[in-house]
């Protein structure tokens, strides 16, 4: 449901009676609640893609950033992948209930533990709508009400996203869409006692603002500073296509490379192919002193590559940038994204399995991928059905997060009349 004006105390309160209900209620129900939903967003992709529309219009008309544009613009395409997670999610094994780590106690008692609803979440985001169909998705499918405040470069979009969910049979309260923009409100949302975790998914002044003022738990994904290392026994198409797909593909979003690292006894082969095709895709292409030295030597690409600075190195750019840097070999690789690496997504291209293992055993990130794109890295490339955001927190869920990361666990007893002694 859209809510368009109402006071924190009486939002927390409608979110902690859905909770109540939606922890019980049973799995077929919150099925069809979600096909449903996926139904409603097809039937309303019209309505859905002109209430978008205003929000792109305004959005472009106050200078925002091309990539903040894109992230919040639908398409059609857009809102069929929007319809066809909800559906993917409806069809998830439903995670509450499940019971694991059973086991046998010497007095005979069993001692097992139960995946059980968090309770009441609440998500504040920016800007890319899609995000409300999955948070509420995700959420419902893991037993959670959910409290979901988008930026207010989206309104119209959530807003109608948020009167498709008042239709489809869910308890009152279950999903709340907060249209109000007012910052004062999310202030006191975030020091509501009666709200069990909070996902901030933005920029990481919304997400620092948000671990600032909480009063509950945060579950932080903060920026996605991905790498991708070349090294000297990569496939080398591979490798372009790699870092082609992971850098221009969708260059807004938080899984798209910003630094590609390339070992030096393969520079010479590898840069100009790669740069000739980053420079053809329109990327802007920033070049340590190595990198710059090597491809001055092709008068086709003299003044191609910019100097890059040490504010480079970690950058996120979203958008079509890239850093790129030679380095001599593994540990010189692990040892950069070591220091700038902000813990998303980090990658290989390689051929020798030691050196995929070793990557993989030292890079600290949420996903390390061997022979693949960080775009993958994404609840539905991972078969989640969709996701709720990617934690980059090294407690708790981490990496992409769909519907089993939305759940606790309890421990469940069952004895005979045992007694301690």
């Amino acid at each position: 449901m859209s809510v368009e004006a109402a006071t924190a105390p009486a939002i927390v309160a409608r979110a902690r009676g859905a909770a109540t209900a939606l922890r019980v209620l049973p799995a077929e129900e919150k099925r069809r609640a979600l096909v449903a939903l996926a139904d409603a967003i097809e039937a309303g992709a019209e309505d859905l893609l002109a209430a978008n529309a205003a929000d792109v219009a305004d959005a472009e008309a106050a200078g925002q950033r091309p990539a903040l544009v894109d992230r919040l613009r639908l398409t059609p395409e857009r809102v069929r992948a929007m319809a066809t997670g909800v559906r993917q999610v409806a069809e998830l094994p439903d995670p509450v209930g499940q019971i694991t780590n059973v086991r046998q106690r010497p007095n005979g008692m069993q001692v097992a533990q139960m995946r059980t609803p968090i309770g009441v979440i609440l998500m504040i985001y920016e800007a890319r709508p899609g995000v409300t169909a999955d948070a509420a998705a995700l959420c419902v499918k893991a037993g959670n009400a959910a409290i979901l405040r988008g930026g207010r470069e989206a309104r119209r979009s959530n807003a109608a996203i948020g009167g498709l969910l008042g239709r489809v049979g869910l308890p009152d309260g279950a999903v709340q869409v907060i249209a109000d923009s007012d910052h004062a409100l999310v202030t006191e949302l975030l020091h509501s006692d009666g709200i069990d975790l909070v996902i901030p998914r933005g920029g990481e002044r919304l997400i620092r603002s948000v671990v600032e003022h909480a009063r509950m738990p945060v579950l932080k994904h903060f920026k996605g500073a991905c790498h991708l290392f070349v090294d000297r026994d990569a496939d080398l198409a591979m490798a372009e296509r790699l870092t082609m797909n992971a850098k221009a593909q969708r260059p807004s979003v938080c899984n798209a490379l910003e630094t590609l690292l390339v070992d030096a006894p393969i520079a010479p082969a590898f840069l100009p192919r790669v740069v000739r095709a980053l420079r053809a895709a329109g990327v802007e292409v920033r070049g340590d002193a190595r990198t710059r030295e090597l491809l001055a030597a092709d008068p086709t690409l003299a003044g191609e590559v910019a100097a890059a600075t040490d504010a480079d190195w970690g950058a996120e750019y979203l958008d079509l940038i890239i850093g790129v840097r030679v380095v001599d070999g593994l540990e010189a690789a692990l040892a950069h994204i070591g220091r700038y690496s902000t813990g998303l997504a980090d990658a290989i291209v390689t051929e020798d399995r030691a050196r995929a293992q070793r990557f993989v055993a030292a890079v600290d990130s949420a996903a390390v991928l061997v022979n693949a794109s960080t775009r993958l890295v994404d609840g539905g490339e991972f078969g989640l059905g969709a996701e709720i955001g990617i934690s980059t927190d090294r407690i708790g869920p981490r990496g992409p997060m769909g519907v089993a990361e939305l759940t606790s666990l309890k421990w469940v007893v069952l004895g005979s009349g045992q007694i301690r002694t």
